[in-house]
């Protein structure tokens, strides 16, 4: 084998292990959130609102775009656990909030994640190791 045709499969080893742990973190998540009504893309949502929210802004911490925000939002305003109001500043915006039920929900959800980790088999100093690999490899430095 090359140095080329190593590197090659070192990199599809690698991406195929990345992958394959997605895969199983998304399954647990999925699984676990279900126990209490959500789909991921509503918990990703629910553990995003902290505050009082524009679309906007809660779309960049889910990471995804304002419009499949609006669809998880939706959702969620139609389970009683959001609700849109007029921005304080801005006539032109609406800002999502929790509602009593959304803010017992988003607890519930943080209590369930809290107790049931999703454990990668290695331990909190290992997993820090590993984020910060992944983190420096996606900013390619």
């Amino acid at each position: 084998m090359t140095t080329t045709d190593v590197q090659v499969t070192r990199w599809w080893e690698l991406s195929t292990l990345v992958h394959e742990l997605d895969l199983q973190n998304n399954a647990r998540l999925r699984e676990r959130v279900a126990r209490i009504g959500l789909t991921i893309a509503q918990a990703s949502a629910l553990r995003a609102l902290t505050a009082p929210t524009t679309l906007r802004e809660l779309a960049a911490r889910m990471n995804c775009e304002p419009s499949n925000a609006t669809v998880v939002i939706d959702k969620l305003e139609d389970q009683g656990l959001i609700e849109r109001r007029p921005h304080p500043t801005d006539r032109r915006a609406k800002q999502i909030h929790l509602t009593l039920e959304g803010a017992e929900q988003r607890d519930k959800l943080l209590t369930l994640l809290r107790e049931e980790p999703l454990s990668t088999g290695l331990t909190e100093q290992e997993q820090d190791v590993l984020q910060g690999l992944l983190q420096r490899a996606l900013s390619g430095k």
